[in-house]
């Protein structure tokens, strides 16, 4: 018996046993009228269920355990919420039960009724040792069922992230500007210098830059000024006017800069370093002007990939990735997958949020379309579901993948998921 209790659960909710002339412990026929459902909370495993023992109809809930003696265990014999119990499901049955009041509690044990192959089947899914319980078995499941389950996950993905959005909102006090500034600025960062982007946009409030719109030099000294880079002494031009400026309006904001060590630039391809994003992050404050309002209007993909376009980088970039080492000229726009990745991580997500916050479906549609018109993400977790047989066709798949693999696969919860079930339901 190398199986937990929720295997149990998924057997009586299929009625996957042989439930041919069933009969109680104590030797009354037993009909199921109904299973009941599933019961998330606390209390009884199944709610609502209708079964008949002997001539007699019960309707109440249904408890589920490996063996009887499990009732005495987790001590529901003194919890009043288990009187409403019309039957204990059991694996094994290894004692005799009594409800509060006395009446022995009727038990329908199951050992003999599961066919081995499910139980063997069921095991080979929760001891794998593979990238994903079901590798082997995915590539034979109906693409209905995956895309259906699928569609179920990237909801939960984006639920579970718009309430982190939503936190970050009432920590703001209501502001959606300013929170979008904030996640804007950490997917600038993307996985090695989000903390830093964030702290970076913690430290200066987005509608300071909105007083200095119209000087790109103090925008771009603000930038660097607060992520630290000008505390060094300089020969370029460029840095030394960007300090003076900083030092004018680090006095006037109070403004206290990172520390320079914070950020990450091993291992990262000079396009990538922090210094180049943040130098493009200061272009798209100066040529954006309510940013989150403007995508709230734009509807379609080309025109919110604009919104990132032609950017006016200093052109200091085109011959530096950094204050103090100058090279040769290299491309200082926003590379494709970047937006792509800005657009799905940012833009979609916050259409999404806005849309579960305002009550406002069409919002939720537009974030699903923005998915659906993204290619899909290429890294170790969904190579892996590729070369099972998953064919991701967008970003809407391959983030719903992600979803899976975190919250599903890697914890075993197989009988949870619709392509666990339909696997272990071809037996």
């Amino acid at each position: 018996m190398d199986f937990p209790e929720d295997f149990l659960h998924y057997v009586w909710q299929f009625k996957s046993f042989d439930s041919n002339k069933l009969k109680t412990a104590d030797g009354e026929e037993l009909k199921i009228i109904h299973q009941g459902f599933l019961n998330k909370n606390a209390g009884p495993d199944f709610n609502n269920a209708k079964i008949q023992i002997g001539e007699t109809v019960w309707a109440g809930n249904v408890e589920i355990h490996l063996k009887s003696s499990d009732w005495l265990k987790h001590n529901h014999q003194n919890d009043a919420g288990y009187e409403n119990v019309i039957l204990h499901i059991v694996y094994e049955n290894d004692a005799v039960i009594n409800r509060i009041d006395g009446s022995i509690l009727p038990v329908l044990e199951l050992k003999n009724r599961i066919a081995k192959d499910l139980i063997q089947k069921y095991e080979h899914l929760f001891l794998t040792l593979t990238d994903f319980p079901c590798v082997a078995q995915i590539q034979y499941v109906d693409k209905i069922i995956i895309d259906s389950f699928l569609s179920r996950t990237l909801i939960e993905r984006f639920e579970q992230k718009t309430a982190i959005v939503l936190d970050c909102l009432n920590e703001l006090k209501g502001n959606w500007d300013e929170t979008f500034y904030w996640f804007l600025a950490r997917n600038f960062g993307f996985k090695v210098n989000a903390l830093p982007f964030e702290l970076f946009a913690k430290a200066i409030p987005q509608q300071i830059y909105g007083k200095h719109k119209d000087n790109p030099l103090q925008i771009e000294a603000l930038v660097f000024g607060s992520a630290g880079f000008l505390k060094d002494s300089f020969e370029d031009e460029y840095p030394v006017m960007l300090q003076k400026e900083f030092q004018f309006l680090q006095k006037k904001y109070s403004i206290k800069p990172l520390e320079v060590s914070i950020w990450k630039f091993m291992r990262m391809r000079p396009q990538n370093f922090p210094t180049i994003r943040l130098a493009q992050f200061a272009a798209l404050i100066v040529k954006s002007n309510h940013l989150f309002s403007s995508i709230l209007e734009v509807k379609d993909i080309t025109e919110l990939r604009k919104l990132f376009d032609d950017l006016p980088v200093n052109p200091y970039w085109k011959t530096h990735y950094h204050f103090k080492k100058k090279t040769a000229d290299v491309g200082i726009q926003i590379g494709k997958t970047s937006v792509d990745n800005i657009l799905l991580n940012t833009i979609a997500l916050f259409l999404f949020a806005y849309g579960k916050h305002t009550g406002t479906q069409y919002y939720i549609n537009r974030a699903i379309k923005l998915l659906e018109s993204l290619p899909a993400e290429e890294n170790g977790i969904t190579s892996k579901f590729t070369q099972a047989g998953v064919k991701m066709d967008n970003a809407f798949a391959s983030q719903a993948i992600l979803q899976l693999k975190n919250h599903y696969c890697d914890v075993k919860k197989c009988l949870s998921c619709g392509i666990g079930i339909k696997i272990l339901r071809q037996v």
